[in-house]
C-alpha cells in the first residue's frame, strides 16, 4: 500500500465507522456467534501473494464483524463500559500514524509534556489535593501490581529486586472480599502469593471492609511472625460497586504504617461530580497510590489508565532501572517508562487532552449525573416487578438483582436475554447467590435506552415463565 491508497482507504473507513456508531441500535449488542465459527471461516494458512485492500476490507464485514460484540452500544449493560468518543478516537488515529514510541522525554517530548499536563488536569477534576502526580498505564491491573510491587519492596527494605523473597517470610496485603481478580494476580505475579492476600469480609450499605476486623487481622499477622505489606482498598468494586470507608481504612495502615492503595478503576470518573465526593472520597488524599481508568466512564478509548502518586518516589525506587543507552543527557527530565513496568510508551495523553477539551467537564459530569440517574430509575421500575429482588441497591450506576427461583433461573434469564440482542446484561455472586447486574455508562446512551432493560427484562420473563 502506498501513502495515496492509504489516503483514500483512511476516508473510506472514516466514513464507515461514522456509518457504524450510527447504526448501533440496529445491531444485537452481543455477538451471536457461536466457538470456532469466526475461525473456520479464516485460511489455515497466511497468503503467499499480496492481497487487494478492497477484498480483506469486504472480509471483514463478512467474517469479523458478525463476531464482535458492541461495546459502543447505547444498550450495553454489563461488565463497566469501555467508552470511545470521536473526539478520543480521532487522537488515536493521529497517535496511530504518527507511531512514536515515546518510552522517554528524548523519544518525544510533547508526549511526555502533554502527559504530565493532563494527570494534572485530572487530579484538579477529581478534587486531589496539589502535590499528587502520577501516570498514564494501560490498565488498572497494571498501576496495582505497581503499587504492590512498591509495597513489596517497601516492606523487604528494597531487597526483593535484588534477592528476591526467599527467606523473608509470608509478606500480607490486605483488602476486601469485593475486590476486582486484578488484586489477586498482582499478588500471584508480585511472587506474594494468593494465600497471602488477605480478604477481609464487606459489610454495610456500601458494602465496604470492617476496619476493625483489618486492624485484627494484621495484629494476629503481626503476632504470627509475619510482615503486613500494605492495604488496597476499593472505590467502586466490579461486582456490585462496593466502596471502602477510605477514612477508617486510612486510620488503621497509619496505626500500622503500611502502604496504600486505592482502586477506583470505574467509579473514580463519577468524582469528577463534586456532589459524589463527601461519600465516596473522603480521605482519599491519605492514599499512597490511586488508579482510576479515563478508558471506563470518561470517554477515552481504550486503553488509558491513570495513577495518581503522593509521592513517586517508592515507586521509581521499585521499577526504575536505567542502562546507559535510557540516559538523557543535559536538562532533568521525567521519563514515564521509569514509572511503569513496560519500557514501550504510546502516547495515550493526547486522546485525554483531545476529549477534555472537546467536552469540558461540564459536559462530562452532565453525562455521569444522568447514567447515575437513570440507573436509578430503572432499579425503581425493576423492583416493582412481581416477585422480583433487589440485592444491592445502587451505588452510582450499578445495582443488582434476582428473578423469582434460584441460581439456575438467574442463569436462564441472563442467557435469554443476551440471546435475545437488544440488552447485554451479565450474571455476578454476592452473598452466595447469583445475582443479575446491570450498570449504566456507556457514553451515548439515554433514558430510552436505560429503561429499554425493563421492557426486555419483563418481555423475556414472560416467555420463559
Amino acid at each position: 500500500m502506498n501513502w495515496d491508497d492509504f489516503e483514500a482507504w483512511s476516508k473510506r473507513i472514516a466514513t464507515w465507522g461514522a456509518r457504524y456508531h450510527k447504526t448501533l441500535r440496529d445491531r444485537p449488542v452481543r455477538a451471536q456467534t457461536g466457538p470456532g465459527q469466526i475461525a473456520a471461516q479464516l485460511p489455515a494458512q497466511p497468503p503467499e501473494a499480496p492481497e487487494d485492500m478492497a477484498a480483506i476490507m469486504a472480509d471483514f464485514d463478512t467474517i469479523v464483524m458478525p463476531g464482535m460484540t458492541h461495546w459502543q452500544h447505547p444498550r450495553f449493560f454489563a461488565y463497566f463500559p469501555a467508552n470511545a468518543t470521536p473526539p478520543s478516537m480521532l487522537a488515536e488515529q493521529l497517535v496511530n500514524t504518527v507511531a512514536a514510541q515515546c518510552m522517554l522525554w528524548q523519544t518525544s517530548p510533547a508526549a511526555t509534556e502533554v502527559e504530565g499536563r493532563m494527570i494534572d488536569w485530572l487530579r484538579q477534576a477529581l478534587g486531589l489535593a496539589e502535590g499528587f502526580t502520577g501516570v498514564i498505564q494501560d490498565s488498572a491491573s497494571s498501576a496495582t501490581l505497581s503499587a504492590v510491587l512498591t509495597m513489596r519492596e517497601r516492606a523487604t527494605g528494597h531487597t526483593g529486586n535484588r534477592e528476591g523473597l526467599s527467606g523473608k517470610g509470608h509478606l500480607r496485603i490486605y483488602c476486601s472480599d469485593q475486590v476486582h481478580s486484578s488484586i489477586d494476580r498482582a499478588c500471584w505475579v508480585a511472587g506474594i502469593g494468593q494465600d497471602n492476600l488477605v480478604k477481609i469480609a464487606a459489610s454495610g450499605p456500601l458494602h465496604g471492609m470492617d476496619a476493625a476486623a483489618l486492624d485484627a487481622a494484621i495484629r494476629a499477622d503481626i503476632a504470627a511472625g509475619h510482615t503486613p505489606a500494605g492495604i488496597i482498598a476499593i472505590t467502586g468494586g466490579t461486582g456490585v460497586g462496593a466502596c471502602d470507608d477510605l477514612e477508617a481504612v486510612l486510620q488503621v495502615a497509619r496505626r500500622h504504617d503500611l502502604y496504600t492503595h486505592l482502586d477506583a478503576a470505574w467509579a473514580g470518573s463519577a468524582m469528577i461530580c463534586p456532589e459524589f465526593r463527601a461519600r465516596f472520597w473522603a480521605g482519599v488524599d491519605g492514599f499512597d497510590s490511586i488508579v482510576f481508568n479515563p478508558h471506563k466512564w470518561l470517554g477515552a478509548q481504550f486503553d488509558c489508565s491513570v495513577q495518581f502518586l503522593r509521592d513517586a518516589t517508592p515507586q521509581l525506587n521499585t521499577l526504575k532501572i536505567e542502562p546507559e543507552y535510557l540516559r538523557t543527557s543535559g536538562a532533568a527530565v521525567t521519563n514515564y517508562s521509569e514509572w511503569t513496568i513496560p519500557l514501550g510508551r504510546r502516547f495515550r495523553a493526547l486522546k485525554l487532552w483531545f476529549l477534555i477539551r472537546s467536552y469540558g467537564l461540564d459536559g462530562l459530569r452532565a453525562r455521569i449525573r444522568n447514567h447515575v440517574l437513570w440507573a436509578q430509575e430503572l432499579c425503581e421500575a425493576l423492583r416493582a416487578l412481581d416477585g422480583f429482588e433487589i440485592v444491592t441497591e445502587p451505588i452510582l450506576s450499578v445495582f443488582s438483582f434476582r428473578c423469582p427461583g434460584d441460581d439456575t433461573m438467574q442463569q436462564w434469564l441472563v442467557d435469554a436475554i443476551n440471546d435475545d440482542g437488544r440488552i447485554y446484561l451479565t450474571q455476578g455472586a454476592f452473598g452466595g447467590r447469583k445475582v443479575i447486574r446491570v450498570q449504566v455508562g456507556q457514553f451515548d446512551t439515554t433514558r430510552a435506552d436505560v429503561m429499554t432493560v425493563h421492557e426486555v427484562v419483563s418481555d423475556i420473563w414472560q416467555r420463559l415463565r
